[in-house]
């Protein structure tokens, strides 16, 4: 699986194949460093399960693992560590805000899941094209086997605020409309009418802008690029114009309900609108 070398000689698997290594490989204070060279293949596996080995190995002192697989398979951890609180907070805070909006529970749990549908969309990208090489050639870029860790947190952040402001347009329209008429149906077909040209023509902008940055040499920059206007693209088109509505339709006055106490908490514009749930105007 890898190349070890050494103060007293070179090793290939835990045989002794070579003269002794560099005398670099040993330190002033008298101690050892080990260059442990792996193969393409134990790179292409599983890198942190490597780093684990390397560390796990019996020796006379503590071993400091060092290097770029040893630093990339810490920083993940430590990524992967925080990670759940965060997005726990950004989900949370975005539910908050648009059931103050919309004054119901049901249509922000809504948008959160369609908006992860979405971002599936951008991480299957990153995995298909960036992780296994697909298009590379068309792309111009060498895959590696692996994605940086921070790349899918970046584009989530950046992603997931783009489709969150698609949705607040959509579900603002269609409120205005449920609010003068009570008729959910009717508020759908509005809203979206309303709503699609500015929908639209700010996911085509945005999308061009970020596939301009598929046309560089960074591999960091085209996977930003194209990850992130595939999931504009497919927000603005298969989610705000077909499953949003779908579900919203099948779901009926179920959108608007909210338990009497949350009732208080949301945000009421001037004029009376009717509850249909209720038969009363609020």
């Amino acid at each position: 699986m890898f190349q070890v070398d050494a103060p007293d000689g070179r090793y290939q698997d835990g045989r002794y194949t070579g003269a002794p290594g560099q005398d670099r490989l040993t330190a002033p204070d008298g101690r050892a460093r080990l260059a442990v060279v792996p193969t393409q293949q134990a790179l292409y596996d599983d890198v942190p399960a490597l780093v684990d080995r390397i560390r796990d190995t019996p020796a006379p002192a503590t071993a400091l693992v060092g290097g770029y697989p040893g630093e990339t398979t810490d920083f993940r951890a430590t990524l992967l560590d925080r990670l759940p609180l965060a997005v726990g907070l950004v989900l949370g805070a975005t539910y908050v805000i648009l059931f103050l909006m919309t004054g119901s529970v049901l249509l922000p749990l809504k948008a959160t899941v369609l908006n992860l549908l979405s971002l599936s969309v951008m991480f299957g990208c990153l995995v298909w094209v960036f992780q296994d090489g697909h298009l590379s050639g068309l792309l111009g870029f060498t895959p590696t086997g692996s994605i940086e860790p921070s790349i899918p947190v970046l584009m989530f952040c950046v992603a997931y605020g783009l489709s969150m402001d698609y949705e607040v347009f959509l579900l603002a329209r269609i409120k205005e409309e449920h609010d003068r008429t009570g008729d959910t149906e009717r508020a759908v077909a509005e809203g979206i009418r309303r709503s699609a040209p500015l929908i639209t023509a700010a996911a085509g902008i945005l999308a061009l802008s970020f596939l301009s940055y598929a046309t560089g040499g960074v591999v960091f920059l085209k996977e930003l690029g194209i990850g992130t206007a595939l999931t504009i693209l497919v927000d603005a088109t298969l989610i705000r114009v077909v499953l949003l509505p779908v579900t919203m339709r099948l779901a009926g006055r179920a959108n608007w309900w909210a338990p009497r106490p949350l009732r208080r908490l949301r945000v009421k514009e001037p004029g009376a609108g009717v509850d249909v749930l209720r038969g009363e105007y609020v």
